[in-house]
């Protein structure tokens, strides 16, 4: 797999590129109006070895020209005083240029336990104006990464191609990373759009990360408590698991207000791939495009063009999506978790789990290898193995004897969609799979399912439903549909209601939702059976195992289903319904019905069907429809 650390130093190195590319300049709309004011208060400034710290950060500049501005170089060298008293964002607003150009810029920054250092090429600021830049440029940068994190060397390099942003705020950035806020302020957008080409990263285990373009827009924030640097440095330290409440606390209430303060309009990766093939199981992953949008009709996330390699599968996805996330039920938990003194529970993992919305997934590939079936063997006369033929290749010993074809499953669509979560667990569900196929192999081992090769199906060809909702008002769960319909098959229906269900099934505490679900019980089931070419099949399998014809199976079925039926079910009214019924379809097979309704209105429970002393007596206690078709 990935190395977490190859991760973590690009994931670092990226962020540093898009917060302090621009730390040393800033614009305006208005810089064409600049241009028609006095020439004589226009001059060039030429400042030599820029070094300012900010935070943690470290930036250095052997050279900076500010070009077309009226501020002189006294003026620069105290908006850039390392000592400066006055606050950054109030420095940053007095900088006024019509282009800064910076030959090398080297910014350096600790992380854990790991030093970054990113030098970036020909920066270009141009239309600076309070705190604000027009344009912002840069010709690529090399990215270096040494030290150690989480305990593990952590070490690597790469580079970024072409970088270029619009309307960028560096005051707006300072007051972040920098000044507390109460966390309900207006939102101060960041930047307008930018984009990064060509971006690569190896780290020291030779995993490779690399993108081929990466764009974005509408970047926006508010001022937290902690401030923005105050907020990351100790959600790096969260830990759930760990014995320092207060820090944990401290970190959680951070988190949220981290969650709550970032929007971000969209955001568009291509070109992306991850390759890691130094290690005994190699890995390579592609994805053609990844975007974000936060509104409009594509908004939510989404993956086009995935493919996976590693460990002899291999897989493709056409496109993957995720809308209507919310982060809402993540932000409560985590404001409950910043409380003094709270415990952190199991159930509290649980409830950290977001509304996850709608997931979608189309043309899906899945090749996975499987274990290489014995070579046939000669046998003697005599029952023994015949000697192996001589062979001159010297590798033919421990050649395999046979190659085995691996396992391909196909998916053409799937739809799976939730409902609002109780306690991280969704009260609603819908399940959709279109096009499910794999060889009939691979259900060998399945109830219901093994025997399909037998049948003649050498493939098989799926589509499933399952639909869901909880009632809380009701105390009802509702399997609105379940159906499982095969290629040359048909389909199976069922429907039901159960009630009993109240709000402590949903309770984390794995003993307390098994109580509840004893006090279900069944209100209601619908079952249909549509024959699409299944039984024809099963008929006449069983006549060939048996020696009989398929017309004298068929009957014998009949017989079966009109006279066995009744008498194991009590040979009740509602059994004998149901028997001619099956009858009926057995003798031509269309579509069999066959619904159940609790005369009591709450339903069988357990016990009713634990008492009963036979099939009749649950019986006697339903309303029973039966029909063939």
């Amino acid at each position: 797999m990935i190395p977490s650390t190859g991760r973590n130093g690009l994931r670092r190195a990226v962020l540093a590129s898009l917060g302090c590319l621009a730390v040393l300049s800033a614009l305006p709309a208005a810089a064409p109006v600049r241009a028609q004011e006095a020439a004589s208060a226009v001059q060039d400034v030429a400042l030599q070895d820029v070094v300012l710290t900010i935070g943690g950060t470290r930036f250095t500049a052997p050279k900076l020209t500010a070009s077309g501005t009226r501020l002189s170089k006294d003026d620069f060298l105290a908006i850039f005083k390392a000592d400066g008293k006055e606050p950054w964002p109030a420095r940053l607003a007095r900088l006024d240029a019509g282009s800064l150009a910076i030959p090398e810029l080297r910014v350096e920054q600790a992380v854990g336990g790991t030093r970054q250092a990113v030098v970036y090429r020909d920066v270009v600021a141009r239309g600076v104006h309070g705190g604000r830049i027009a344009e912002l440029t840069s010709a690529g940068a090399a990215i270096t990464v040494a030290g150690a994190s989480d305990g593990k060397s952590a070490g690597g390099d790469g580079s970024y191609g072409k970088f270029r942003a619009e309307d960028v705020d560096l005051a707006a950035m300072a007051r972040l990373s920098g000044e507390p806020g109460d966390g309900k302020g207006p939102l101060q957008r960041l930047y307008a759009a930018f984009s990064l080409e060509t971006i690569a990263f190896t780290d020291e285990n030779g995993t490779r990360v690399s993108l081929a373009r990466l764009a974005g827009r509408d970047f926006a924030g508010r001022q937290v408590p902690g401030t923005w640097n105050g907020a990351l440095d100790a959600f790096k330290a969260l830990d759930f698991d760990g014995e320092d409440a207060a820090g944990r606390a401290k970190a959680a209430g951070n988190a949220a207000d981290l969650i709550e303060a970032v929007s971000i309009g969209s955001l568009e990766a291509t070109g992306l791939r991850v390759q890691d093939t130094k290690g005994d199981k190699p890995v390579d992953l592609a994805i053609g495009r990844l975007a974000y949008a936060a509104a409009g009709s594509d908004a939510g996330l989404s993956l086009s063009d995935i493919s996976f390699a590693g460990t002899g599968t291999r897989s493709t996805i056409a496109k993957f999506s995720l809308s209507g996330t919310s982060l809402e039920p993540t932000v409560a938990t985590l404001r409950r978790l910043a409380k003094p003194n709270e415990a952190v529970s199991e159930a509290d993992m649980r409830r950290l789990t977001p509304l996850i919305g709608t997931v979608t997934l189309s043309g899906l590939s899945l090749d996975v290898p499987t274990e290489a079936e014995p070579a046939a063997k000669e046998r003697s006369a005599g029952g023994r193995r015949a000697p192996p033929a001589p062979s001159s290749d010297p590798l033919a010993k421990t050649a395999p004897a046979s190659a085995a074809a691996p396992l391909h499953v196909g998916l053409r669509d799937a739809t799976m969609t939730f409902g609002p979560p109780r306690d991280g667990v969704p009260t609603a569900s819908r399940l959709s799979l279109s096009g499910l196929t794999m060889p009939s192999s691979a259900v060998a081992g399945l109830p219901g399912l093994g025997s399909l090769g037998l049948y003649g199906y050498r493939d098989i060809d799926l589509d499933v439903v399952a639909d869901s909702a909880w009632n809380e008002g009701a105390k009802e769960l509702a399997l609105r549909e379940v159906s499982v319909s095969g290629k040359d098959m048909g389909t199976l229906h069922l429907n039901a209601t159960l009630g009993g269900i109240g709000a402590d099934i949903f309770d984390p505490d794995a003993a307390a939702s098994g109580l509840a679900m004893l006090s279900a019980t069944a209100k209601t089931v619908d079952l249909k059976l549509e024959n699409g070419g299944l039984y024809e099949r099963f008929i006449d399998a069983q006549s060939k195992s048996l020696s009989l014809k398929p017309d004298e199976l068929r009957k014998e079925y009949v017989t079966a289903c009109l006279v066995g039926i009744p008498v194991i079910l009590g040979n009740s009214p509602a059994a004998k319904t149901i028997g001619a019924a099956m009858g009926k379809f057995a003798a031509k097979p269309g579509t069999l019905s066959i619904s159940a309704r609790a005369k009591a209105a709450t339903g069988l429970g357990i016990a009713d069907f634990s008492t009963a002393g036979s099939p009749g007596a649950v019986l006697d206690k339903l309303e029973v429809n039966a029909k063939a078709e």
